[in-house]
């Protein structure tokens, strides 16, 4: 299946929630050789990703991230990328194999400037109500997620451009949805990516799992 090599650069507008759950109720989720960060004792920073990438991009789909922890490895921090759900096969595709990532196909429905809702087949994975944003301001930022290709311990650098504001949201994830033992709660804090530009670069190798 065709899609483009790394980096991806892809351009639109995303959604990003905050929040602290439990470090024991996410520890099963992520690699033992992952050290868990704690930012307030027992807990630690957990986010969930909602994206469309649209025209300029080099794949155009919808995008649901779910990072139930912060992690160190060697003194490398980010994100451990749990669950991701994309519209686009290629996307699927190239998600998998370059990055190790454990991309699954689901539909997405944006009602602009208010709701998103993620379905997979019949199963509805989440939804977001977001208010419009009114203080925004331009920003760079650069973050490292880590993923698993085969015993391939892997991390790769995102950074991206883009309008940003503080926002209100309500977060539903109902009890069948695949990351709903997670505890993610409400969203302890919500921006608003207008205007973004992003870019994915391949992973390196840090390390093997399970030795």
């Amino acid at each position: 299946m065709p899609y483009p090599q790394a980096p991806w650069v892809l351009q639109g507008y995303a959604i990003q929630t905050l929040h602290l759950v439990n470090i024991d109720q996410v520890r099963p989720l992520i690699p033992l050789e992952l050290e868990i960060i704690s930012v307030w004792p027992g807990k630690t920073l957990a986010s969930v990703y909602l994206s469309h990438y649209g025209s300029g991009s080099v794949l155009e789909y919808n995008e649901l991230i779910v990072v139930p922890a912060l992690v160190n490895y060697q003194r490398k921090i980010g994100g451990w990328v749990s669950h991701i759900y994309v519209d686009n096969a290629d996307s699927v595709a190239g998600g998998r194999e370059i990055w190790g990532l454990p991309k699954e196909l689901a539909k997405f429905t944006w009602e602009h400037g208010k709701y998103v809702t993620v379905h997979q087949e019949n199963r509805k994975l989440c939804s977001l109500r977001y208010d419009r944003q009114n203080l925004a301001w331009k920003q760079w930022l650069s973050a490292s997620a880590f993923s698993a290709k085969g015993a391939d311990l892997l991390i790769f650098p995102a950074e991206f451009e883009s309008v940003l504001g503080l926002i209100g949201s309500k977060l539903e994830i109902p009890a069948e949805s695949p990351f709903s033992k997670i505890g993610l709660g409400q969203p302890w804090l919500t921006v608003r990516c207008e205007q973004m530009s992003l870019r994915v670069d391949a992973p390196k190798l840090v390390g093997q799992m399970g030795i």
